[in-house]
């Protein structure tokens, strides 16, 4: 096998847009630049989209959508399959690639393309699981007939924190389903994306099915919202911001779109008095430094009673201080930069109010001086509730400790806000953690453990974290339309 560097990823990158099955540059020629958050360099550049690219890419898959929707549901399941192999066999490479482009250490980004590709596993297994249904009317003069079937052509919108997963975990229900698609990556992140379509494309999947088109921040907006206003569009999914997602909602409703969201979080961390401290501490670093915190199911909230805040601050504080920053390509490395200066300033600017406001500093707290976005893991004690990082998603490797007496104000402290993505708690008690999962307003819940995401498992939040699901058996079903036929005897 040949050895996998840094240039040789880059170089095997195709850097156009992926229209009907073709590579293409701009129809202006332009270009935005893919940055190296570790360093502040330029990587590469890739074809920055126009609107008439997002109009071609919308009509490919148009075109190609009563094709699509025809082919044998054994054969795109296969097609998932053989994605998933040649995904896991190349596992180096999209690990190298995520490493350059978004900066998480490479064992991070090694276990990001397990969990990604493990979608077009799972997905291929449900392709040939569509299922209607046979009835008879009450009156027994009708015979009622339900049938899935693809909802059509869809626009999907991925974020830069899992370049990989977040768009296997809708392409995979996708081809599944028998949808065609176009796919906007994020500026920060395109090569990932451009790769995977280039490894689909390979593995022989119809032109016009999966189209890429990426482009700058500044002309995402206008590439974007004349396909979600086009009437041929049928579905959105968008996975990112509460306030982009809202704005893309409203979009939407023009055209009554389907649509499937998976927005911001506010993630609680619940440690009750009897738990396990060794292992809350466990759950504690995987929940919060997975991805450097930047995760929208990233603890975001530390509530640990009284009588233990102090022992779970200084254990977690110790775990936290230990860890090397660094550039993700480097030995040893276990924290990369956050992706770009604006993510750094903010995550700087919450710590900093937080301690203004009587936060105490157990360890780190500083932006590191030097080349990159690099912020220091951060354990934060006696955070009053008024402090802007309990209000706002962090995402960065701080956590922010408040304590609490009973379970009443335990989980009012964990619902008091307008997200609802994920919620983390630690108990010994059985009836304890029962009842409070079912007390807690969010779409997940992870009891005595620190990572909840599972291809086989619907993700998705309540209230202003989304809506819809992605994964599990729920997750093909965002792509299926129902419809009934009535059949009289």
């Amino acid at each position: 096998m040949t050895a996998v560097t840094q240039q040789s990823v880059l170089d095997s990158v195709p850097k156009g847009l992926f229209i009907a099955g073709e590579w293409r540059d701009s129809s202006d020629g332009s270009t935005l630049a893919v940055d190296d958050p570790a360093t502040g360099e330029i990587l590469t550049h890739v074809a920055d989209a126009t609107v008439e690219d997002g109009r071609a890419a919308l009509d490919a898959a148009v075109a190609a959508q009563p094709a699509w929707a025809r082919t044998a549901p054994r054969d795109r399941g296969e097609l998932l399959r053989a994605a998933y192999e040649q995904i896991v066999e190349r596992a180096d490479e999209f690990a190298m690639l995520m490493t350059l482009e978004m900066g998480k250490p490479l064992a991070e980004s090694r276990a990001e393309v397990a969990y990604g590709a493990e979608f077009f596993r799972w997905f291929s297994e449900e392709a040939v699981r569509v299922h209607g249904r046979y009835g008879v009317a009450p009156n027994g003069a009708t015979r009622l007939l339900t049938m899935k079937q693809p909802v059509g052509p869809t626009l999907m919108i991925t974020p830069w924190n899992f370049p990989l997963a977040m768009g296997t975990r809708k392409i995979g229900p996708a081809i599944a389903a028998g949808c065609t698609m176009v796919v906007k990556p994020a500026g920060q992140t395109p090569l990932t994306m451009l790769a995977l379509a280039d490894l689909l494309d390979g593995l022989g999947l119809p032109k016009g099915v999966l189209n890429v088109v990426t482009t700058a921040h500044g002309r995402t907006g206008a590439v974007m919202e004349p396909m979600i206003r086009d009437p041929r569009l049928r579905k959105l999914t968008f996975t990112g911001s509460t306030p982009v997602g809202q704005k893309l909602i409203e979009q939407a409703a023009e055209g009554i779109l389907r649509v499937s969201m998976e927005l911001g979080g506010n993630a609680p961390f619940l440690v009750f008095d009897d738990a396990d401290l060794e292992r809350a501490v466990d759950g504690a670093m995987l929940a919060k430094m997975r991805n450097m915190g930047e995760a929208c199911t990233a603890a975001n909230r530390f509530y640990v009673h009284e009588s233990i805040a102090t022992e779970f601050s200084e254990r977690l504080a110790q775990r936290m201080g230990a860890l090397r920053l660094g550039r993700g390509t480097e030995d040893g490395v276990d924290v990369g930069p956050l992706v770009d200066e604006k993510s750094r300033d903010k995550v700087k600017a919450l710590v900093d109010d937080a301690v203004a406001k009587g936060a105490r500093v157990v360890v780190g707290g500083n932006a590191r001086d030097g080349a990159g976005w690099f912020f220091e893991p951060t354990v934060l004690a006696d955070v009053p509730v008024e402090a802007d990082l309990s209000e706002e998603e962090i995402f960065g490797p701080v956590a922010p400790v408040t304590t609490f007496r009973t379970d009443e104000e335990a989980v009012r402290l964990a619902n008091h806000t307008r997200f609802g993505l994920v919620a983390y708690l630690f108990t010994k008690d059985l009836t304890r953690a029962i009842s409070t999962a079912e007390a807690l307003e969010y779409g997940m819940v992870g009891v005595n453990q620190g990572i909840v995401s599972n291809p086989a498992a619907p993700f998705g939040g309540v209230k202003s974290s989304g809506v819809g699901r992605e994964g599990g058996f729920e997750g093909i079903e965002e792509y299926l339309e129902t419809k009934y036929v009535g059949l009289a005897l």
